[in-house]
């Protein structure tokens, strides 16, 4: 059996299962060490498919909605950035639609939320603030603020002196206490962005220093299309 014949078999058992009235029941019941069971085969078969192709967004809407609805019952997730870490990908997803979606680049350094790791963190977030309305292409962003100088962009794949921060910023607050909030793991106290680069040309690669990277004009699309407290789920899938 080939893997792509493989994968549709799993996906389809998977959805039998989702969608039938008991196992929804039962992912609901207090035994959660079962519902958590169930999920990991259902993420074992899409981590199959991340591996050997490009999702479908069929794909990404199914994972992100059922991995919403069983670790974030509480949060009423129907609206969600989605950030994808081996994809290197955002996904704006809005009531059971894509949006839109985005190549980025998370953290060269890895994964993790402790302070001055210098990683991506992960889990579910919040847009805490929209910085940079106004700011010119390029433009460069210090502690929050227009510096009134652009950065020079460079489109090959090398890393250039500085982590500019240019155009737009989203300022990420974690949501999840001891993960990505409080004490030693905060992404809001870390200064976690999703923003603008003059490194362009390392998009779609893991580059940053912590922060997801996006190009200029990319950036200024999802400014645009996103508002303050709108959650976002970053997930190494």
């Amino acid at each position: 059996m080939t893997q792509k014949s493989t994968f549709q078999a799993l996906k389809f058992i998977l959805v039998l299962l989702i969608y039938s009235n008991e196992t929804r029941l039962f992912i609901r019941s207090r035994r959660v060490v079962w519902s958590k069971k169930f999920l990991f085969l259902f993420l074992i078969s899409l981590l199959l498919s991340f591996k050997g192709r490009i999702p479908s967004e069929k794909d990404i809407i199914f994972f992100v909605e059922e991995y919403c609805n069983d670790f974030y019952p509480d949060h009423n997730v129907k609206e969600v950035l989605f950030i994808s870490i081996k994809q290197q990908r955002i996904y704006l997803l809005r009531h059971g639609h894509l949006v839109t979606s985005y190549p980025v680049s998370t953290s060269k350094y890895g994964l993790g939320g402790l302070a001055n790791s210098k990683k991506t963190p992960l889990g579910l977030h919040k847009i805490a603030k929209k910085i940079g309305k106004g700011v010119p292409l390029r433009g460069i962003i210090k502690g929050g603020v227009y510096i009134g100088k652009k950065a020079d962009l460079e489109h090959y794949p090398v890393t250039i002196e500085g982590d500019f921060v240019t155009t737009r910023l989203l300022w990420l607050s974690g949501l999840e206490p001891g993960k990505n909030s409080g004490v030693g793991k905060d992404s809001y106290k870390r200064r976690i962005y999703i923003h603008g680069t003059p490194e362009e040309g390392l998009i779609g690669t893991p580059s940053s220093h912590g922060c997801i990277r996006m190009t200029n004009h990319e950036i200024v699309e999802l400014f645009k299309l996103v508002n303050e407290g709108l959650n976002v789920l970053i997930l190494n899938v």
